[in-house]
């Protein structure tokens, strides 16, 4: 059997009761093409990059499970029959990858403090601590300043 990962992105509009239904009957597609799930991850509910059938969020679910190989094809046209499930992906993953990927531990927490570190500036407008602008802009902004105070 080999490995691989399916990310999928639910709903926004279900809870954990509803969320752990669609983990069953997923798990009722795996046992019938002779798979199994090792380890589930839910990402919870997200942002995503464009509109899908008019939701602007989504519930993100990470499955790492084993299937044959043939068997795949038809999970993911289950995925595609299943009305609950807006967007999905397979991949199949390596011995090495698929040991490193079940030991490892998600922390959501963690991943939503990875972003750069935003502050807010005295005019009230964004920027990315660390970054300063280059030394070019800074005399710009310095002679603009001193010929609007002549």
């Amino acid at each position: 059997m080999r490995s691989y990962q399916s990310v999928l992105i639910v709903k926004p509009d279900l809870d954990e009761a509803q969320v752990d239904q669609v983990l069953e009957k997923i798990t009722e597609f795996l046992s019938k093409n002779n798979g199994s799930i090792v380890k589930v991850e839910k990402w919870g509910k997200k942002r995503l990059a464009y509109r899908i059938n008019k939701s602007r969020f989504g519930y993100y679910i990470n499955i790492y499970h084993t299937c044959e190989s043939v068997g795949v094809s038809a999970l993911e046209a289950s995925y595609k029959l299943y009305d609950l499930v807006l967007k999905f992906l397979v991949i199949r993953m390596a011995d090495k990858e698929f040991k490193l990927a079940i030991e490892r531990d998600y922390d959501a927490e963690v991943e939503d403090r990875k972003g750069s570190p935003v502050r807010e500036d005295k005019k009230g407008s964004q920027a990315i601590e660390g970054k300063k602008d280059s030394p070019a802009i800074e005399e710009k902004k310095d002679s603009l300043v001193i010929e609007e105070k002549k």
